[in-house]
């Protein structure tokens, strides 16, 4: 809580991206998707904000928001339970006129209300599939400098594979102007890639979005941005630190597993405190006898067996005998004794049970869903 000054207000999409994952989106949002070991999807967009000073922060939520709104309760944890502002979870039909959204700019219409009452002179729109250490106040800084009408963010990567069919490139003249906006780019290399955070006025915001929605529009960078390149000065800001993208079920594995390489905890963590859900367990206990190594645990395990290169969540449990090599475990999976396990991404509270061999590989991970006993 650095900043308590920023003039902005914040807006989370939390189901944005859902058809890219569906294996773990089955009973929750995009949002509220596990990751690093302990946290979820939004909680990096969440502290970014509220480490800026942005203290009146709205999520729109589409389905599945149960396992959300059960994470985040009243905001206590990001210190956002305030009086006026704090956290404010908006669910479809939380308004007689608004039917289920199906993009950005129905979802915005569906809060133009709450918008409309707000005292903030500039809203911070952003997704939540994405881990990454963000300092919204410079991106704020940086666009009341630039004197932009909006700004994106964006960064150098190549186009995720399972993103391929739904993604935003940025062309740019010499200035940072954004110049073009490509849908569904499919260039190989590295590509100015939209990371779907913008920052715009609050009144401008109102305006485009009752025109859009009067006009039967959808999309807000399709439809809104692309479209209007001429007239509004549209700047790109680029984010260089670290950044997890998560847009298939190889991805998620591949980006637990990349926190296990030297220096990623501290380019993901180091930079501003990331809150969760606060869970009272145990430390986690090595039983004599096991072995673990390049692993990270978090909080409530109990080891009997071997554990490398895996990343197990609060409350997992590795029986005597038990080998599970190059794994992503969820909260209070258990893996009894004499299990061969490696390449599975498990969800939460799976058991798989004594003597069983369950072998994926790096391309290919196995999914095990969620309360399931294999």
């Amino acid at each position: 809580m650095v900043n308590n000054n920023i003039n902005a207000l914040g807006v989370i999409f939390a189901n944005t991206y859902d058809n890219l994952v569906p294996e773990l989106v089955a009973e929750r949002a995009m949002a509220s998707i596990p990751f690093g070991g302990r946290y979820r999807l939004i909680d990096f967009v969440l502290s970014g904000m509220v480490n800026a000073g942005i203290d009146n922060i709205s999520i729109i939520v589409r389905k599945n928001y149960h396992s959300l709104m059960d994470h985040l309760g009243s905001g206590r944890e990001w210190d956002l339970t305030r009086k006026r502002g704090g956290l404010n979870i908006v669910p479809p039909f939380a308004e007689r006129s608004v039917k289920m959204y199906s993009g950005r700019v129905d979802a915005l219409d569906s809060i133009l209300d709450w918008l409309e009452g707000q005292k903030e002179r500039y809203v911070v729109l952003s997704d939540s599939y994405m881990a990454m250490n963000f300092d919204f106040g410079k991106l704020v800084d940086a666009h009341v400098a630039s004197g932009a009408d909006v700004t994106m963010v964006y960064n150098r990567a190549p186009i995720p594979e399972g993103a391929r069919s739904d993604n935003y490139t940025l062309r740019m003249d010499e200035n940072g102007r954004v110049t073009e906006i490509l849908t569904n780019d499919y260039r190989c290399g590295e590509q100015n890639l939209a990371m779907n955070i913008y920052v715009i006025e609050r009144e401008s915001l109102i305006h485009l979005i009752h025109d859009a929605a009067v006009r039967g529009l959808v999309y807000f960078e399709r439809d809104i941005l692309a479209r209007n390149l001429k007239l509004l000065n549209v700047q790109g800001y680029e984010f260089h630190g670290y950044a997890s993208r998560v847009s298939d079920m190889k991805s998620y594995f591949d980006e637990n597993m990349r926190l296990l390489q030297p220096d990623s905890m501290e380019q993901l963590f180091d930079a501003a405190p990331i809150y969760t859900k606060i869970r009272d367990d145990n430390p986690t206990r090595y039983v004599e006898g096991s072995a673990v190594k390049n692993s990270l645990l978090a909080d409530g395990c109990v080891i009997e067996g071997t554990v490398e290169n895996c990343v197990l969540f609060r409350g997992c449990q590795v029986k005597k005998g038990a080998v599970v090599r190059n794994c992503v475990l969820m909260q209070d999976t258990v893996v009894e004794s004499g299990c061969d396990v490696s390449y599975v991404v498990t969800d939460k509270n799976v058991h798989i049970t004594a003597g069983k061999k369950l072998n994926g590989t790096e391309t290919f991970p196995v999914f095990v869903a969620k309360k399931h006993s294999v």
